[in-house]
């Protein structure tokens, strides 16, 4: 009974791990080139290669060291690479603001 259960958390911790992956992998893929450029990041085509091997890897071959070397990967890109071509890409911090918006409200012409 306790092998079971703890089969049904291994195969619900893999399949977390792969959905991490593949979500990771086309946020790489969406995101524009020159954003890694910018962000002075490794190239798209790089973490296209690094997280298209770690799905290969959550799908094929479910060896516990590589799945988790590829985890390491995938946290890297979704902590420090995401939110950098994201704030480059245009997406940092706005909340529906006007683009006159300034950083301390909205600018006004000086009046």
């Amino acid at each position: 009974m306790l092998l079971s259960g703890f089969g049904t958390f291994l195969w619900l911790l893999n399949l977390a791990m792969l959905v991490l992956a593949v979500v990771a992998l086309f946020l790489s893929a969406t995101a524009r080139e020159d954003a890694y450029r910018a962000a002075d990041k490794q190239t798209k085509k790089f973490w296209l290669i690094i997280l298209g091997i770690t799905v290969a890897v959550n799908l094929l071959v479910p060896m516990l060291f590589l799945q988790i070397a590829g985890l390491v990967a995938t946290i890297v890109f979704m902590v420090d690479v995401r939110p950098a071509i994201h704030q480059i890409s245009g997406g940092g911090g706005r909340r529906g603001g006007s683009s006159s918006d300034g950083p301390y409200g909205p600018y006004n012409g000086g009046c």
